[in-house]
């Protein structure tokens, strides 16, 4: 591992992308780019608070021959910031942030946990975060950075802190055993300098490893005052105020050679990145879509498969039978000419396997009806469907209209079938 840490010499663990909402600057399919320019042979994304571009970046990845590393920059209350703070000591903000990696498919899932907790479990008003509490309950198979200038180890130093600050790294090195590393990072802001002796002596006194890291945001030094632009948009400020957020032009995507420069004095730092991203051996995969079942579960796939395509074709040879008794055929159309067009599309929709999707929509929708809350009488492409109209999915005659199945569903060119459906405002989240 060594002798490849040092061919390497360093890798981004801590990229934010366009998905660190107004914070981001770059998009997932440069990144791609960025690392292969740099002969990079893997990468880190680290978004604020969120894993909406796990998935795209994974993939855009591993296309690219770049090794996806999957990361989320997440706030953490720590529960030890009393309301007030000794006299002449700095108070500590309630949230700090920890950077966690997946490294493995379990370290994945609790990340998916740690992040859907932040948003749904926490009071409303409150930043999205966790609990430490929650952090210790879904730790396993995840690494931890200490999160830089905005982690809780380097708050409580600069806010003079010390006792507390080694009381948390304490509290993360058993949480995290053998997976936390002690973050350093050197923008040149006079914070980082001012803390980076006492992060060493806290780590190399717990044997904890050090990691360097270089918070991105945007692409190239020149695009410094474009990205302070999109952060005033974030703020709700202009440029022209002092008293902001700021970042500094050393947030771009530097190259494993200036990185490597920058802390030639600390080589195991940079190493490290190289030792994580070994570490790192799992990223999530495009798959297809795995739709839940309507009938038959209980039996094998096939079995279902063939359950739910009889009970579709009943309950729409039955549904087309009160359909054209109460509104009649369309001019020149046949009662056998709509019982072809309903047979073709049953076979083009157990074909593609998709009878489940079509009971499960008509399900909901016969519901809303009997609720008395209004639905759309069919949008888009499946109201070409004779399926749907037979359902109650829609209210539109296909035939009556020339509306043709293929645009909804073809097999020719497969895709998810995706019912456009208009449920009143007011009365939607009860349907939900």
């Amino acid at each position: 591992m060594s002798r490849i840490a040092d061919e390497v010499g360093f890798i981004h663990l801590r990229v934010h992308s366009a998905y660190s909402l107004l914070e981001g600057a770059i998009q997932i399919k440069k990144l791609g780019a960025l690392a292969k320019a740099d002969r990079m042979p893997a990468l880190g994304i680290a978004d604020s608070g969120n894993l909406f571009g796990a998935l795209e970046f994974a993939d855009k990845m591993a296309e690219s021959g770049v090794q996806p590393i999957i990361g989320c920059q997440l706030a953490v209350d720590f529960g030890d910031s009393p309301e007030g703070d000794r006299p002449g000591v700095a108070r500590l903000k309630r949230f700090a942030d920890l950077v966690l990696i997946a490294a493995s498919e379990e370290g994945y899932w609790n990340l998916v946990r740690l992040v859907s907790s932040s948003f749904i479990d926490m009071p409303a008003g409150d930043r999205p975060h966790v609990p430490v509490s929650a952090l210790e309950a879904s730790a396993g198979g995840l690494i931890a950075l200490t999160g830089g200038p905005g982690g809780p180890i380097d708050r409580a130093v600069a806010a003079g802190q010390s006792d507390l600050a080694a009381a948390r790294l304490d509290r993360l090195a058993m949480t995290f055993p053998d997976r936390l590393y002690v973050e350093l990072q050197r923008h040149m802001t006079s914070a980082e300098e001012a803390v980076e002796p006492h992060l060493l002596e806290l780590a190399y006194g717990r044997g904890l490893p050090i990691v360097a890291t270089n918070e991105v945001f945007f692409t190239a030094r020149a695009d410094y005052e474009a990205h302070d632009a999109l952060i005033c948009i974030a703020e709700g400020t202009v440029i022209a105020v002092d008293d902001r957020r700021r970042l500094t032009p050393e947030h771009y995507f530097k190259t494993r050679e200036e990185m490597t420069a920058l802390f030639a004095d600390l080589p195991e730092a940079t190493r490290n990145t190289v030792e994580i991203a070994m570490r790192a051996s799992f990223w999530p995969r495009v798959r297809k879509p795995i739709l839940p079942r309507f009938a038959g579960g209980d039996a094998g796939p096939e079995a279902a498969d063939a359950a739910e395509a009889d009970m579709l074709r009943g309950i729409a040879v039955d549904g087309l039978a009160r359909r054209l008794d109460a509104h009649g055929m369309a001019p020149g159309q046949s009662r056998a000419d709509y019982e072809a067009r309903l047979d073709f599309e049953l076979n083009v929709i157990a074909r593609m396997k998709y009878p489940g999707y079509f009971l499960i929509v008509a399900d909901f929708i016969r519901w809303a009806k009997a609720q008395g809350i209004p639905v759309g009488p069919g949008r888009g492409s499946g109201a070409g469907s004779v399926v749907a109209w037979a359902l109650t999915i829609t209210d539109l005659d296909p035939l009556r209209f020339g509306l043709l199945f293929e645009r909804f569903l073809n097999p020719d060119r497969v895709s998810m079938p995706d019912f456009d459906i208009d449920f009143c405002q007011a009365n939607r989240d009860r349907v939900i």
